[in-house]
């Protein structure tokens, strides 16, 4: 994607198809100036004024560009400040993790736990919730991982977006007497549990939630502080959040 676009940045300075409506832009000419250029393809994030050299910060996709205030030329690259040795661009880039992390915080207490697969271990004073498909590898390695934790609350959302056999396996899972254990049976001791049928819809509520909460991937952990992990954490690391989370 980044190549692409520093290839497309050439073509630009080329072809000057970039310019100014204005003596000094503002962030919706610079966005809808970069759009024009890049097309339908490449998507503009956010475009924010950036302190310095009078620049705009343009995030595309997972790349993040510059464009000076008239809208003209267009940055790819590393800024070096050379009084710091600092990478303006890199440090622009973790303070736009920081940003999209802090969009994605959920307040914790609103999740529909009822919704959820709970397991207590312990005292149970600590608190996760995963959404998790039952067809997915790195949502096994995470259930591998939780037997070894001690004093904690486990609610596991069944979000089967990989497959339909994926929604046909959360079914049985979610229909069965004992949920928690036809849910490790199978994601720890690969055990499939027995077809059932129930109400379902606590997993069709699931499903929604999750794509209202823009999961796209599974196993997707939350925390007591509201933060999200997309993806698998081994025990020590998922030890580590929880801790910082300040259950």
């Amino acid at each position: 994607m980044f190549k692409k676009i520093i290839a497309l940045v050439v073509s630009v300075a080329a072809s000057s198809l970039l310019f100014a409506a204005a003596a000094h832009a503002n962030e919706a000419e610079v966005k809808k100036a970069v759009e024009s250029v890049l097309g339908k393809n490449a998507k503009v994030n956010s475009v924010r004024k950036a302190n310095v050299l009078g620049l705009y910060e343009v995030v595309v996709g997972d790349a993040i560009l510059y464009v000076d205030e008239k809208a003209r030329y267009l940055i790819a690259g590393d800024i070096i400040d050379l009084k710091t040795q600092k990478d303006i661009a890199e440090a622009s880039k973790i303070a736009m993790e920081e940003r999209k992390r802090k969009a994605e915080r959920i307040k914790f207490s609103d999740l529909p736990l009822d919704l959820a697969i709970k397991q207590v271990k312990g005292n149970g004073k600590r608190i996760i919730a995963s959404f998790e498909d039952p067809k997915c590898g790195y949502c096994k390695k995470l259930a591998k991982e939780l037997v070894g934790m001690n004093d904690v609350t486990i609610y596991t959302f069944l979000y089967p977006i990989l497959s339909p056999d994926s929604m046909e396996m959360s079914k049985n899972i979610w229909c069965a007497a004992d949920k928690a254990k036809a849910w490790n049976d199978w994601m720890v001791s690969n055990t499939p549990p027995a077809t059932a049928k129930c109400d379902i819809s606590a997993v069709e509520k699931t499903v929604a939630l999750g794509q209202k909460l823009g999961i796209r991937g599974t196993p997707t952990i939350f925390f007591t502080d509201g933060n999200r992990v997309p993806g698998y954490m081994p025990v020590a690391q998922l030890e580590k959040a929880i801790t910082a989370a300040g259950n």
